[in-house]
């Protein structure tokens, strides 16, 4: 009997211990799993944004996106100015050096410029000089000086009688003579000094008789 209840006994007084390691371990369990759950819950926190940065390291370099936009300042460009335009429509001398001075009479009269030419004691039909300089910058009208290096040649003087007293005019004009008008430059040509067929020399005048007005003499005929 003293055995079986020394075995009895025994068992009855393990059982309590027993009893407390199991509980033990099952509060141990218990706990883990909720500290467990609230560091998953911390580290699955959508509240707070992975920025990927070391709070440590200090913040880390801006974002380019988010870097100011600088506007370079505006460089002014240099710039030449044209040259003054002394005339409307920029017109100049042409270039009649070396030029025949029948050319350069045309030239001239292309452009509404007048012309004086002045032939010299040498030889030859060229242009020697202008005034204004070739390339001058002039108005409209404007009578141009013509130096031809020779003596100014002979020309025959055309038939003006009948002809309108402007018409006579021009056709002066075109062989290089200039015509006087003694008694007014209206109606047609009576009369005319040198007569028809002449010989005469460029630059030289030529008087004409127009309308009901007296015939003009040889005496009243300058040349030059």
């Amino acid at each position: 009997m003293d055995d079986e209840y020394t075995e009895q006994d025994t068992t009855e007084r393990d059982r309590p211990g027993r009893g407390r390691l199991l509980l033990g371990g099952t509060l141990a369990t218990v706990l883990l799993a909720a500290v467990g759950g609230t560091v998953g819950w911390v580290l699955a926190d959508p509240g707070t944004p992975d920025t990927g940065a070391n709070p440590a390291a200090g913040p880390g370099p801006a974002s380019p996106s988010a870097a100011p936009t600088t506007v370079p300042p505006t460089t002014a460009r240099a710039t030449t100015p044209p040259p003054p335009a002394a005339t409307k429509g920029g017109l100049t001398v042409p270039r009649l050096v070396g030029l025949d001075f029948e050319k350069a009479r045309d030239e001239l009269h292309d452009r509404k410029l007048g012309w004086r030419l002045v032939f010299g004691t040498g030889s030859g039909r060229t242009v020697v000089r202008t005034v204004p300089a070739q390339d001058t910058s002039v108005r409209p009208g404007t009578t141009v000086r013509v130096e031809v290096s020779g003596p100014a040649p002979e020309v025959e003087v055309p038939d003006l009688v009948g002809e309108d007293c402007s018409d006579a005019a021009d056709e002066l004009g075109d062989v290089g003579l200039f015509p006087r008008y003694p008694t007014g430059n209206r109606g047609e040509v009576t009369a005319q000094v040198p007569a028809a067929d002449a010989t005469a020399h460029w630059n030289d005048a030529v008087a004409i008789s127009c309308g009901d007005g007296p015939t003009p003499t040889a005496e009243a005929t300058p040349t030059g």
